[in-house]
């Protein structure tokens, strides 16, 4: 697997050449997190394809001290919140204005719904507020560090930190009282 500098190299020599390198490393993770965020398939392969157009286009607007990733992760997050506002009737959406109940949208399944634990995780997680979803998501499925997410949501490192634990507690909780 080719690392992050080895595809910012190709970028930078071939830009053709370093694209499919770049949607061969982070196609199937961003996938799955806007798919997390906006739930429907075609939502989230919309929302992918307008984001990797975006980290083509703004490429050399990149700056090479911040992770490849999280930078790619942020560009995909506005996406989604962005699919969900025009789903809402808004023209635009970031994270800061992004409504609690935005999130609770459901479009289509892609939870097995033969398995009652996974089918209560996902409820769990989509009753969260929009920072907790977006911190848990990150964190839990995506394994980023706090500081990555501080710079995909444009937040702190503590603040991020806060909003997964309390989206921990509130997802244990939830499972607890939802059985």
């Amino acid at each position: 697997m080719p690392t992050d500098q080895d595809i910012i190299k190709a970028m930078k020599k071939d830009p053709q050449t370093g694209f499919r390198l770049l949607m061969d490393t982070y196609m199937k993770p961003v996938y799955w997190h806007i798919r997390r965020l906006v739930v429907a398939h075609d939502d989230a392969q919309d929302a992918m394809q307008e984001a990797f157009l975006r980290v083509f286009r703004s490429f050399e607007q990149f700056d090479e001290n911040q992770p490849l990733n999280a930078w790619i992760f942020r560009i995909a997050t506005n996406e989604a919140l962005r699919l969900l506002g025009k789903r809402k009737g808004e023209a635009q959406l970031s994270l800061d204005e992004a409504s609690d109940d935005l999130f609770n949208l459901k479009a289509d399944d892609y939870v097995d719904y033969s398995d009652a634990e996974a089918v209560k995780l996902q409820k769990a997680i989509l009753s969260l507020p929009a920072k907790q979803q977006i911190a848990f998501n990150l964190r839990y499925y995506d394994e980023m560090s706090y500081d990555e997410i501080a710079l995909v949501t444009g937040s702190t490192a503590a603040n991020v930190k806060a909003n997964y634990h309390n989206a921990k507690e509130k997802i244990v909780n939830y499972l607890k009282t939802n059985d």
